[in-house]
């Protein structure tokens, strides 16, 4: 995730970064080497290759054991809703990526998930060395679908408010609209192009830096965003090794319904996945949102917000059951 904060915000979110270190995992005893592809430099754009957080130290060369997926063509039935977003600059994150001067914001939590990397199963190492043929993580099997990407939009302000312009924006709203807070973008589906192949995976994160870029997520508009050559997409370490995509070069994407993924490696994974056999169907969201995580009153006996605080941080979003109040520019 590479998303801006407030300045508010900002000194909180970094706080979080200490409560991101990843649990280690038992490594598999044994790994089929498949191939000796590896993508060359770039794991993160302008950052150099890093230690790993597990072992605390650069991982050995090994022969890799991931390769590109086959070059694939659109089903013909293929029909984007909002069309093809083309020649869109693309970087890499991850699963537990620690803050640094190109992204400031650990991503243990996710715009959508206060406890991204638990729920996920541990750290996404995007160590080439240290990733299978599954395109996973060697370490652990993830708990979510590893194939996940990052969009300059968020639809909910907490875990209690939608925003206002959400119902105008979003495409599919109505339809999938259940309660305010509950996010009707987290886990949709996407369809990434690059050099002849296509991937397919679902949208678990905001950024890249801004989470209000409506007219380019839903619309016709480039991305708003100038860091990092106007970045407009993250893209997870399988979606990486998938396209062999290399950080900071061009992608094209677009949404598309869950009838139009094809078989493949990301129906594989994950509790948020409705391919997958631990599939959980609708689960309660747990998105809450930096200032509400400082600022929620609990009682004795719960630890949800109150619902009097719950109705003063609330904005009207032109939907029943909320008054109109003033909502914060930041987000979590």
């Amino acid at each position: 995730m590479s998303l801006p904060r407030a300045a508010a915000v900002f000194t909180f979110v970094l706080a979080g970064s200490l409560l991101c270190q990843p649990q280690a995992q038992a490594s598999p005893s044994r790994v089929i080497v498949r191939s000796a592809y590896s993508p060359s430099a770039g794991i993160q754009s302008g950052e150099p290759a890093k230690p790993s957080p597990i072992s605390g130290s650069v991982a050995k060369p090994r022969p890799s054991v991931v390769r590109p997926g086959p070059l694939s063509t659109v089903p013909h039935s293929f029909t984007p809703r909002t069309g093809w977003k083309q020649n869109i600059v693309a970087t890499v994150f991850w699963v537990g990526e620690q803050p640094t001067q190109n992204n400031p914001t650990p991503n243990c939590k996710s715009s959508w998930d206060t406890a991204w990397m638990d729920n996920f199963g541990g750290y996404d190492d995007p160590d080439i060395t240290n990733r299978t043929h599954g395109y996973r993580p060697v370490n652990f099997i993830p708990k979510q679908n590893p194939f996940y990407i990052a969009l300059p939009y968020n639809d909910v302000i907490n875990h209690a408010t939608t925003k206002p312009e959400a119902a105008k924006v979003i495409p599919w709203f109505k339809e999938t609209f259940k309660r305010h807070g509950k996010s009707v973008c987290h886990n949709r589906w996407l369809a990434i192009r690059h050099e002849g192949r296509v991937v397919y995976a679902q949208w678990s994160d905001c950024g890249p830096f801004v989470t209000d870029d409506a007219p380019y997520v839903f619309g016709d508009a480039p991305p708003v965003n100038t860091s990092n050559n106007g970045a407009g997409i993250d893209l997870s370490p399988a979606v990486r090794d998938y396209l062999g995509f290399t950080s900071g070069k061009k992608v094209d994407w677009c949404f598309v319904e869950a009838h139009e993924v094809p078989d493949g490696p990301w129906k594989a994974l994950g509790t948020n996945n409705p391919f997958s056999k631990t599939w959980v169907k609708d689960p309660e969201p747990i998105f809450q949102g930096a200032f509400i995580a400082k600022t929620w009153v609990k009682s004795k006996s719960s630890t949800s917000p109150s619902k009097s605080r719950s109705k003063k941080l609330a904005a009207n979003n032109g939907l029943p059951g909320f008054t109109l109040k003033k909502a914060r520019k930041s987000e979590g």
